[in-house]
């Protein structure tokens, strides 16, 4: 009862953030147009419901997209409606000019978001870790994490990455989760496994699943179309690359069964310790296990402002790139996007790690 209960308030405060927010875009339309209140509040609720309609089936993929952007207009419309009502009772005659401003703010918000979430940048970091007993002295490693593939951060913006990180002839790749969208559906359909059979390395491509490869329950597939791309999945598993360097790949937090990182640690640290795991939770564990380079995404750094303050009071590391003893930590932005395809405060990434292998006091 208290689950349903919870449910129902749910669905009752969404449906009046809706009705508010669309009795205010309608008032200021209907101010300078004739517009039919039935039409208008029936199409307002299909966007308002529209990634719920999107569900039932894979052929409604159009409100899937309508949903992504209908997105921006509730992370955005609860902050300046409420600022647009107040200044619409204090100068009542300026109804058209005040709506005008915030329809100016979120077409702008979306021109910029846009270019900042298909306009993907590198950056670079330089690092020295123990060499130990690695045959390589130096590595370029090339770190990306969220792409979220499917209609929206779609085939296109996978081949964007592949050129970009091919131009870097990194000696390793690794993916840091949240590859595809929930389901692997449209990675399979749009032929992007073609684009991700180019991504090239010295010593691999290596993968992990994310929060979202749990939400589209199609692991397997994942897996299955990630391995014929020539990605290598670890799920709860540490390899040796190159003779050079331990490699962990973790389940996702979401997965409740994950191993311990202490039974996933190797058994001769003769070698430096590299560990992806998608939610950057606990960086005090991996620092205390000895690990010594550990990569994360997840956190999208908010993906739209102002949603960055929530990401950096949940983490440690929220985004970044950060060396806490003898760890050290990046957590990606993302390459791709979750939701609409708007990056505001974020811009769409994937890193380039020099590393410098070398023994200490020398």
């Amino acid at each position: 009862m208290k689950k349903i209960g919870a449910i129902t308030t749910v669905i009752l405060v969404y449906s009046a953030i809706v009705f508010y927010l669309g009795w205010c875009v309608f008032i200021w339309l209907d101010a300078f147009l004739s517009v039919n209140r039935w039409i208008f509040f029936s199409g307002w609720t299909v966007m308002a419901y529209a990634l719920l309609i999107a569900r039932i089936d894979h052929r409604f993929r159009v409100f899937h997209i309508i949903g992504s952007y209908w997105m921006i207009i509730m992370q955005y419309g609860i902050i300046l409606f409420p600022i647009a009502t107040i200044a619409t009772w204090i100068m009542p005659d300026q109804l058209i000019v005040i709506g005008s401003i915030v329809f100016f703010l979120f077409v702008m918000s979306i021109i910029i978001g846009t270019y900042n979430a298909y306009t993907p940048v590198i950056r670079e970091l330089s690092i020295t870790l123990p060499k130990k007993d690695a045959k390589l002295t130096n590595l370029k490693v090339v770190v990306a994490s969220d792409f979220h593939l499917g209609l929206l951060s779609n085939k296109a913006h996978l081949q964007r990455f592949v050129k970009k990180s091919n131009e870097e002839r990194p000696d390793v790749v690794l993916l840091v989760g949240d590859l595809v969208d929930d389901d692997p559906i449209w990675f399979v359909k749009k032929g992007m496994s073609e684009v991700m059979k180019q991504l090239t390395s010295t010593y691999g491509n290596y993968g992990v699943l994310g929060n979202h490869e749990y939400y589209g329950k199609k692991i397997p597939l994942l897996v299955e179309e990630m391995e014929a791309s020539n990605v290598k999945m670890l799920l709860d598993e540490t390899i040796v690359v190159a003779d050079s360097f331990y490699l962990t790949g973790r389940e996702d937090l979401t997965n409740k069964e994950r191993k311990q990182l202490s039974d996933l640690a190797p058994t001769v640290h003769n070698l430096p310790w590299f560990v992806m795991d998608h939610t950057p939770s606990n960086l005090v564990i991996p620092e205390k296990e000895g690990t010594n380079f550990h990569v994360s995404g997840h956190t999208h750094r908010g993906q739209m402002w102002p949603n960055h303050l929530f990401t950096r009071k949940l983490f440690e590391l929220d985004y970044g790139y950060k060396q806490k003893g003898s760890l050290h930590a990046i957590v990606s932005s993302g390459f791709g996007f979750w939701g609409p395809p708007i990056r505001l405060g974020s811009q769409s990434e994937l890193w380039s790690v020099n590393i410098k292998l070398e023994d200490v006091g020398v």
